[in-house]
């Protein structure tokens, strides 16, 4: 299972970002402490994303997003310091199903037309938003997804920035973690092992950047993700 999610985790990271939601509640379904060992097999994918990715971020979006961003996940380490793993998987279950609602309704809606404003508050509000999902799911895609449509981003560019803004936080989010004993010397190992798999699903990723009906795909990945977060609610 861990090895089937450092797959999708490669693809999702270097050209499918909509399939990296889907590890998230498979890891709570299996493993305690999921939070922890799936950021070691994000960050290992990061360095795959940003070094193809390495000249297509505009910089101006990660620097507005990452204060927020800390704050977000400041208070989602405080919130999960008093949850134990029944309940931080019930919570993980909530906000995927909610990541997907949003994400649904985005792509309902068409991008040319969207009703979502450019103004300073907004990237405060969404960049908050993505530090506490991050944090107590490494589940913030979707709000990204939503910011970085809102900014009218070129592909590529879309991409990269995304990219770049998850390297960062993901660095800042280790050492909370390690407080936390979701990230320990065992589940660095075992990030480790996964190496090889991430590689081939980053290489599938930027393949199928282009090649892939997106449409057809997302959609299948969100009926999964939605069987997966209700398995972790009852």
């Amino acid at each position: 299972m861990v090895a089937l999610c450092a797959l999708m985790v490669g693809i999702a990271k270097t050209g499918v970002p909509g399939l990296g939601i889907l590890p998230v509640p498979l890891m709570a379904l299996f493993f305690d402490k999921s939070p922890g060992m799936l950021l070691g097999i994000l960050i290992l994918a990061d360095v795959f994303a940003i070094t193809y990715h390495r000249h297509n971020a505009n910089w101006g979006h990660v620097i507005r997003l990452l204060p927020p961003a800390f704050a977000g996940i400041i208070a989602g380490y405080f919130s999960m310091g008093h949850l134990d793993d029944h309940q931080l998987r019930q919570i993980i279950g909530v906000i995927v199903l909610v990541m997907l609602g949003i994400n649904c309704w985005r792509a309902r809606t068409k991008d040319e037309d969207a009703p979502v404003p450019g103004k300073w508050w907004f990237a405060i509000a969404l960049g908050f938003m993505a530090g506490v999902t991050t944090m107590m799911a490494n589940a913030a895609g979707p709000v990204m997804v939503i910011y970085l449509l809102a900014m009218r981003l070129p592909k590529m560019e879309f991409v990269g920035t995304s990219a770049w803004f998850f390297f960062v936080v993901n660095w800042l989010k280790v050492p909370l973690m390690a407080s936390l004993n979701q990230m320990t010397a065992e589940s660095v190992k075992l990030n480790l092992m996964m190496l090889p798999f991430i590689a081939v699903g980053a290489a599938a990723g930027i393949f199928f950047l282009k090649r892939i009906p997106q449409k057809a795909f997302s959609t299948v990945v969100q009926i999964l993700a939605v069987a997966a977060a209700a398995k972790l609610l009852f």
